[in-house]
């Protein structure tokens, strides 16, 4: 099976089969077959990529519904942590925080369903990471959570004091005060 649990309801990593030889490898990001065969079945819409500098950490991000967004991440150069937290009112797992290194070289991917925070930050000396969505980005529907809040205790794999972050990270809410629409759904 190429998904595997997180320990987080619908919170899965993406191990795809990698065909190598003296040539190299070959291997599918995303086939919507192998994912349906799994019972998930997602449109993706929109691809979205960028390159960043060690240090760089982005997040936590999410757009509210009715323009939530399920994410496909994977790293196509170096090594990022990527990082997620719960939003799902009644979900088992609201408020928790999971982490993973995805990269290049282990190219594993993390799918991230709708009412989940995200984030990463750039572990190599540069990375570039790529994600499908299965919604279109809506700037009014946007919202985050501090990257630093005490207390979700995120180790973001770098030292807070090396951390490259966008003025808008800057000053999101702490999670206490986070407003959100995210309803946990079995």
């Amino acid at each position: 099976m190429p998904f595997r649990p997180t320990g987080i309801p619908d919170l899965l990593v993406y191990e795809p089969r990698v065909h190598g030889d003296e040539r190299g490898y070959f291997f599918e990001s995303y086939n919507a077959n192998t994912f349906g065969d799994e019972g998930i079945k997602i449109q993706f819409v929109q691809d979205n990529q960028a390159r960043s500098t060690y240090g760089v950490l982005r997040g936590l991000h999410f757009q509210l519904g009715p323009y939530a967004q399920t994410k496909l991440i994977r790293t196509l150069e170096g090594r990022i942590l990527d990082v997620v937290v719960d939003l799902r009112t009644g979900s088992p797992a609201y408020g928790k925080v999971f982490s993973i290194e995805l990269s290049a070289e282990n190219k594993l991917q993390l799918l991230v369903p709708q009412g989940f925070a995200h984030g990463y930050s750039v572990l190599s000396p540069t990375a570039e990471v790529m994600y499908k969505c299965d919604n279109f980005y809506n700037k009014t529907s946007e919202g985050g959570i501090l990257y630093n809040d005490p207390a979700l205790g995120i180790d973001w794999g770098i030292p807070l004091s090396d951390a490259v972050v966008s003025e808008k990270d800057k000053v999101l809410p702490l999670f206490a005060n986070v407003q959100h629409n995210f309803t946990y759904q079995q």
